[in-house]
């Protein structure tokens, strides 16, 4: 207990001086372990904090701290510094803590310095305490550490008016030859700490029983030669019995024999002190059957860690007998391979137990009914196997409100019928060990605190125990595949279920467990696809400290797409998550698509551009690979005429003769197209063997789909490609109005004005003649004359 409080003493101090320093953090410097020689002289000015320790610096001058002006904490352990001049620090007036342990020092030069809390001097070299008269100014002093081979109480003299908290005295091997016993009553402390030498014989007289001490600390004893070797120890311990204020006693590093063992705390229950600390004990010989006298004590707790035996052939019932029969409330037995504990005699008082770490079995405590007052119950780390055996074990304990059987081995069996837990228990540790599904089966039904992490549980049953003041629920590392509902799990408020095999967690989660203050589900394989988003929005929507490692801890496992990525980073759009909406956006796109269509049939005529463009493909399919050359040697026709029935009159007694008497070849539908070919393919050779196309426009023209057909056609003729191959004769005016919407060609040619018109006055014919004469005018080859 005493070292626990040394350790808490120093960490506070650390602490507070760390707190003060959390806005200038980036001033800490560490160069530690670095084989330094020296103190570094790169070190900043605003350093606060220096971590020098574990080197090879053998001095420190004032010049290589005199520029850290505002440096507080200075740790030199573990280096090569045989003297020490205080007065080196004389210039760094924020010092409050400094480290000097583990060096070489043998002698110090002292200087008046008032403002340190932390001194360490222990584990040197020095021959008497290295206490000075300038120390008696350290008002502020919390912890001094020391070292020395000889005692004498004039050296502590000058600090005797201080109330230090915390004196830690490391004797030195020569210690013990010529000693005051009373050269420490002057020491004005709390808590003291003595680490006597190692590896030699207690043989010594010091009386450590000073009025102020309340924790004390003592390391290293050995005493084994024989029974009465432990005498003066003993005696050491008996003048404690003169300090009423002492409570705390804690022995480190012990060797002895097992009957000196048990005579040391035969004489610690009768002294004042409360809690007993007993660590790294190595014990020898064998236990002689000896009566335990349990009267008269002041001991709350006793705690044994780490023992070590060389035999074992004395009956240990001896040892249990003593143990089990300890009138006192707290008893704590580690590391000792134990292999057994008897049950108390009678109704015990202990209210904790903790016999973690050792050899235990299930027989322990086996029909045990004299442990009522037991609140508190450690098996941690044992042999125990059988789940059933415990739960029976625990039925008598009346009391009992936490029990920790962790890592062991236990198992249970879904058809054991044996499920009747104390009905006290509120707090169960089972993790750790190899329990299945079926453990749900059998929990005490007012359980509020469960572990189960480390186990081999796949899916929470069911059938499971309804556990309706379940508060906190620990299953990580298992292979859980979904988050468990509360249903049967009411008042559930903390859920820790990271490192499972969680990838598609129940949307309803939060729905069902409205009283989630914390969960902690990260470190599993998510499937980040639809069905997780509504688990991320319910999950991001709660704060960081209801949910434990978010976000960066929840990571998309799979797709593979998305593997890595934080789940807040992840989304999906509602349409493809959601396969009503998507029906119902896919139908309406298809509506839409429908009206247009059936607008771009009505109103533009598109069945009809999609016969010419299927025809026209046709037609460049056919001409692809013929050459512009051949092209030409197959035109058979000046031109091809294009007319509407009702304008035929004029065609035939007008156009026709005007221009086949003067050596003109003209392809008429009606003369020239082959019978048995379609008329869309006779219309497209023709326009082909042609060198222009006419068309007659005349009211009658635009209402014929034939001539809008000869038309577009002429109008793509892929082979006369870049001509101008349309020759556009105004028979009678033409309203824009009533040009078809399908006519586009022809309303952009006509609002250009690029066609002839026929003129009414026949003194104005012959122009017309000579221009449209001039505008077809071509030779054509005698091999196309021919065809």
């Amino acid at each position: 207990m005493a070292s626990i409080f040394h350790f808490v003493i120093i960490f506070m101090l650390i602490l507070e001086i760390i707190i003060q320093l959390s806005d200038e953090s980036e001033f800490l410097v560490d160069r530690s372990k670095r084989g330094l020689v020296h103190v570094p002289k790169d070190l900043s000015l605003k350093t606060t904090i220096l971590n020098i320790s574990q080197n090879n610096i053998s001095e420190i001058q004032t010049s290589d701290i005199l520029s850290l002006s505002k440096l507080r904490i200075l740790i030199i352990s573990h280096n090569r510094i045989q003297h020490l001049d205080i007065g080196v620090f004389k210039f760094n007036q924020e010092l409050e803590y400094l480290d000097l342990s583990h060096n070489k020092l043998g002698k110090i030069s002292c200087h008046p310095t008032v403002n340190l809390k932390h001194l360490d001097l222990s584990f040197n070299a020095f021959d008497a305490l290295p206490i000075c008269k300038e120390f008696g100014n350290m008002s502020q002093l919390k912890f001094l550490g020391l070292s020395a081979t000889q005692l004498e109480k004039s050296r502590v003299l000058p600090i005797a008016h201080l109330n230090i908290s915390k004196i830690l005295l490391v004797l030195g091997e020569p210690f013990g030859e010529k000693e005051d016993p009373e050269c420490l009553q002057d020491f004005n402390t709390e808590s003291l700490h003595i680490v006597f030498p190692t590896k030699k014989e207690f043989h010594f007289i010091l009386d450590v029983s000073f009025r102020t001490v309340v924790n004390l600390e003592l390391s290293n004893i050995k005493c084994v030669l024989d029974d009465n070797a432990c005498s003066y120890f003993l005696n050491v311990l008996a003048k404690l019995q003169t300090n009423p204020r002492l409570s705390n006693l804690t022995l480190n590093n012990i060797e002895t024999t097992w009957n000196s063992f048990i005579r040391i705390l035969q004489l610690v229950w009768h002294t004042t002190i409360e809690n007993f600390s007993i660590s790294n004990v190595k014990l020898q010989g064998q236990l002689d059957s000896r009566d335990f006298n349990y009267s008269g004590t002041s001991l709350k707790a006793l705690s044994i860690h780490q023992v070590v035996t060389d035999v074992f052939n004395f009956p240990q019932s001896n040892i249990y007998k003593i143990f089990s029969n300890m009138n006192i409330r707290n008893f704590t037995v580690s590391g000792t391979r134990m292999i057994h504990m008897l049950c108390p005699s009678q109704i015990s008082p202990f209210q904790y137990l903790d016999f973690s770490n050792n050899l235990l079995t299930d027989t322990v405590f086996e029909n045990c009914g004299s442990l009522t007052e037991l609140e508190i119950l450690t098996l941690q780390k044992n042999q125990l196997k059988e789940l059933a055996k415990i739960i029976h074990m625990t039925k008598e304990m009346k009391s009992l409100q936490q029990l920790d059987i962790s890592q062991n081995s236990l198992r249970y069996d879904k058809n054991e019928i044996n499920c009747f837990w104390t009905k006290s228990l509120l707090s169960l540790n089972m993790s750790s060990n190899i329990l299945t599904d079926s453990i749900f089966r059998c929990l005490p039904p007012g359980i509020e605190v469960l572990d189960l992490h480390g186990n081999r549980i796949e899916s929470i049953p069911e059938d499971v125990t309804c556990l309706e003041a379940l508060q906190e629920l620990n299953v990580a590392f298992n292979s859980l595949t979904d988050l468990p509902g509360c249903g049967t799990f009411s008042s559930l408020s903390v859920l820790i279920i990271d490192h499972n095999s969680v990838s598609q967690p129940s949307a309803d989660f939060f729905q069902s467990c409205q009283k989630i203050r914390s969960i902690k589900a990260g470190n599993n394989p998510f499937q980040c696809t639809c069905e997780l988003r509504e688990f991320v929005k319910n999950i991001g929507q709660l704060s960081s400290e209801v949910v434990e490692g978010w976000p960066d801890f929840y990571k998309c496992d799979y797709p593979e797409s998305y593997k890595g990525t934080l789940l807040k980073d992840f989304h999906m759009s509602p349409l493809s998550c959601n396969t009503a909406l998507l029906m119902v956006t896919i139908g309406a796109i298809m509506l839409v698509l429908a009206v247009i269509v059936t607008f771009l049939c009505i109103y533009l005529d598109l069945p009809w551009y999609l016969r010419m463009v299927y025809q026209w493909t046709q037609t460049r399919h056919r001409a692809r690979n013929i050459p512009l050359e051949e092209l030409q040697r197959t035109l058979q026709f000046h031109a091809f005429i294009s007319y509407s029935e009702h304008d035929s009159a004029w065609v035939k007694n007008e156009l026709v003769p005007c221009l086949e008497k003067e050596d003109i070849r003209i392809c008429l539908h009606e003369r020239d197209f082959v019978p048995g070919k379609s008329i869309v393919e006779n219309i497209i050779n023709c326009i082909e063997k042609s060198y222009k196309s006419i068309f007659v426009l005349s009211p009658h023209f635009v209402q014929s789909e034939w001539c809008h057909y000869e038309l577009y056609f002429a109008h793509h003729n892929l082979f006369h490609e870049g001509s101008n191959n349309l020759i556009l004769i105004l028979l009678e005016p033409i309203p824009q109005y009533s040009i078809p919407s399908s006519y586009h060609r022809l309303k952009a040619l006509m609002a250009l004005r690029t066609y002839l018109e026929w003129p009414k006055e026949k003194s104005k014919h012959g122009l017309f003649w000579a221009n449209l004469r001039a505008a077809i005018n071509i030779k054509l080859t005698e091999q196309a004359k021919e065809i």
